[in-house]
């Protein structure tokens, strides 16, 4: 029998499911699972360098889920090959082999330590991703290759933008492409540990892994409270 991941509930189970779909779709593909103490952390690149030559910058999409406190892994899959089980709705059924380690997956995250550096109001990003998107769309020539889509996202996500705080437009960009945005209005809180950054949402968190901190222009409000 395939190994699965067993979680308390279906929704957590499809949670997980969401997650990978929207990883498949965006970045190198891969899915990064680690389980212990009754927690999965699953994290996605959903931007990430290629090649010596792209700028791209590596920004992480991380959401935290319940599941069997006697499950423990540590594995990188390509996420297409995570499958629901088609006799137990709590379950996910793991492909028969994982895929090498990445350099994102490989990169230690801190788990304490993490210093509060402001919020951002959610319509600020969501707005900036807008923006962002728009401009790829525009700089790109009629049937582009692969390299030069490589090129202009790169530029453009990579670019410091002051509308969030100083971070690559990236985070933006992948706070919305992993469905961290939701309909309702909030406020952002950021947090900084050495040379990562994250940003906690509702419903998961974008890392990224930047210059050290000691310097850095504090994260301003950028409007009022949105509750």
């Amino acid at each position: 029998m395939a190994q699965r991941l067993v979680f308390p509930d279906p929704y957590a189970a499809a949670d997980l499911l969401t997650f990978a779909g929207r990883a498949a779709r965006t970045g190198d593909g891969a899915v990064h699972l680690q389980a212990t103490g009754g927690m999965l952390r699953t994290t996605a690149a959903p931007l990430v360098r290629q090649g010596l030559l792209d700028a791209t910058p590596t920004i992480l999409g991380m959401r935290v889920l319940p599941a069997d406190p006697e499950l423990e892994c540590d594995l990188v899959v390509e996420a297409v090959t995570l499958q629901s089980a088609s006799d137990d709705p709590c379950a996910v059924v793991l492909p028969d082999t994982a895929v090498a380690p990445t350099l994102w997956s490989s990169a230690p995250l801190p788990r304490t330590g993490w210093e509060d550096l402001g919020e951002l109001p959610a319509d600020a990003l969501r707005a900036r991703a807008a923006w962002g998107m728009s401009a790829v769309a525009h700089a790109l020539p009629f049937d582009p290759g692969e390299q030069v889509v490589r090129t202009v996202r790169g530029r453009i996500w990579s670019e410091p933008d002051d509308e969030v705080a100083g971070m690559p437009r990236g985070v933006a960009f992948v706070a919305v492409t992993m469905g961290f945005l939701g309909d309702q209005p909030e406020r952002v809180p950021v947090r900084g540990c050495g040379r990562w950054t994250r940003l906690s949402f509702r419903r998961g968190h974008v890392l990224w892994r930047g210059p050290a901190h000691t310097g850095m222009t504090g994260v301003r409000a950028t409007g009022a409270s949105l509750g």
